[in-house]
Formats: structure tokens, sequence, C-alpha cells
């Protein structure tokens, strides 16, 4: 068994409106709608996968958009921001960008000699657009922007830089997990209050390699609903590796989901000691297995055992229009 993750597969989170999520991810982002499916535990509820043109692990950004949820609320246990890494000289081209479009958008202080933009999604969802110089370099042969999209591909986001996880009162425990058993590395630290990991595995400019603990005084624990990050996922190989890393979790006491399919990838689920849930994911089949790469997110997907229930959950279903990126 490998025994070091890759970096993240996927971020999932919860929306509220489906279609002003698509006009924020297609329509300002200009990320491909990969995926456009149902959530398999709650099928009259959509699941969208927004990612690269071709749904690459380390790209891809889920939601369930339920209509009318409402707003979550912030504190302990939850991921604090989501990071897309942008090229050198984009800044400016993505504050016109925002500003164009009445999304409120700010420069952020530079993290670990980064320059940064903060935003929030329609829900309140943090984000965060990351300068990384090898987003054009070393990065690009693993992401491939989406042709079709209206953000000039020099100026595209390019995968997860990272994600940041807090606030934590202490963060060891959490730490001890990245590092003694999913084989990250601590690289960097700020002021006591940050503290970053990296994958490894991925490779010294693979996509989607960090993880950020903010460190803080315990707060009250969260709630996720709309505008929060529901779970987030870490790439596995292949099934025989999941298994593999499911049986050390339970070993070490964690509890650990069934493998779960879901269709573009197996998966397991459990809590890690901060409170977020952690996912493990295959990076097989992916998300060509039932749609050809041009077609993909142009039409509802289902797993076979609900396509008998398919005009029953398309009449549920809101009605969307895909807009143009």
């Amino acid at each position: 068994m490998n025994a070091a993750l890759a970096g993240l597969h996927h971020v999932t989170a919860i929306a509220s409106d489906p279609q002003r999520n698509l006009d924020f991810y297609v329509g300002l982002l200009g990320l491909r709608l990969v995926k456009r499916t149902v959530n398999f535990d709650d099928p009259g509820t959509y699941h969208f996968y927004f990612g690269d043109a071709r749904g690459t692990p380390g790209t891809i950004l889920t939601f369930f958009p339920w209509p009318g949820a409402r707003r979550g609320v912030r504190g302990a246990g939850q991921v604090a921001a989501t990071a897309f890494a942008i090229p050198e000289g984009s800044v400016g081209f993505w504050l016109e960008r925002c500003q164009a479009q009445r999304v409120r958008v700010e420069r952020a202080p530079a993290r670990f000699g980064e320059e940064m933009l903060r935003l929030a999604d329609p829900d309140g969802l943090p984000l965060e657009l990351v300068v990384t110089a090898a987003a054009l370099s070393a990065v690009s042969p693993a992401v491939q922007p989406w042709a079709e999209s209206t953000v000039p591909a020099a100026h595209a986001l390019r995968g997860f830089h990272s994600v940041t996880l807090g606030p934590l009162g202490g963060g060891e425990r959490t730490a001890a997990l990245l590092t003694e058993i999913f084989g990250y590395q601590r690289v960097r630290e700020e002021a006591g209050k940050r503290w970053r990991f990296a994958a490894a595995a991925a490779g010294k400019e693979g996509v989607g390699r960090l993880v950020d603990l903010l460190i803080a005084p315990e707060d009250s624990p969260g709630h996720v609903a709309a505008g929060s990050v529901h779970h987030v996922a870490f790439r596995v190989a292949d099934e025989a590796q999941q298994r593999a890393w499911r049986e050390r979790l339970l070993g070490l006491g964690y509890h650990v989901s069934p493998v779960m399919d879901r269709t573009y990838f197996r998966s397991i689920y459990f809590r890690e000691p901060g409170g977020v849930l952690f996912e493990l994911a295959t990076d097989a089949p992916g998300f060509t297995v039932d749609e050809a790469p041009e077609e993909l997110g142009t039409h509802l997907r289902l797993p076979p055992a609900m396509e008998r229930e398919r005009a029953q959950i398309e009449q549920i279903l809101p009605a969307i229009t895909l807009p143009r990126a």
C-alpha cells in the first residue's frame, strides 16, 4: 500500500438556489459543469460537479443545491476557505471581472509570499484565488482549462491551491493525522496561527497538494448548511488502495463508512479529529464513464439503479439553464 495520499480529489459544499450556483461557477469563475447528476442519498436534489475540461481530480468543486436552504453557521469543525490557484498576472483580471458582475472581492494580505484575492459565492461560501507561479508551467499538463469558457486560459482557475481547516483549538491531532497517517509534510507556519501541510506524493507543484490548519482559540461548533463545505475528499489511486486505507483507519480507531459507489469514483468517509468530514475517493473510473468528453455536463445523468425513476426525478428537480461561461 502507498503510505501517502496524493492530495485533494474534490471538495463538496452546500448551496441554495441551483441556477444561481450555476451562474456563479460557470458564468463568473468559468469552470466547466463536468457532471449534472443527483444527490445519491437524496435524489430529489441536484449534485453539480464543476472543474476543468476533463474533470481532473484536484480541480473538482461539487455542490448539493437545496432550494431555500438556510445559511450555515461558522465555527469549529468546518472548512474556513477553499482556494483555487490562478496564474501570475491574473489578479487585475479577476478584480475587474468580479467587480463588473457586482461580486464583492478584495485583495488579501500575501500568505507565505503568495498574492491572493478573497471573495464569497452567493451563499457566502468563502473562496480564495491564490497566485501560483507554477499555474502555467508544471501544473498545466495536469489541468486543462475549458476551451468554451469566456475566461481566457491565461487567467483560468488551475485547480485547487489548498483548503483551510479550522479554527482549531490546538490542531495537534489533526496535524498528526495529516503527517503520520496521510503522509503529508509540515512545510510552513505563520506566527503560530496557520500551519501548512503539503502532500509529498503529489510532487512539488502538484495540483491540490496543500492543506492549511487555522489555529485559533476554541470556538463553538459550526453548523453545516448553505455556504458551508460538507466534506473534503482526498485522492487514492484505486479500490485496492482504498480498501487498505479503510482497514488502516479502522485499526486506528476511526469510524469509517463502508465503501460507497458514487459512479465516478468509490468513496469512504470518516471525521478527522477537528470534526471535518473527510472522504477518500478513487481516481477511477472518472467522469467519462457515462458521457463522452465533449458532452460532459450537458445531460442529467443518473446511476443505473435510479434510471427507472427518471421521469419522477426530473419532475421534482428545479428547471435550470446552463449559462454561457
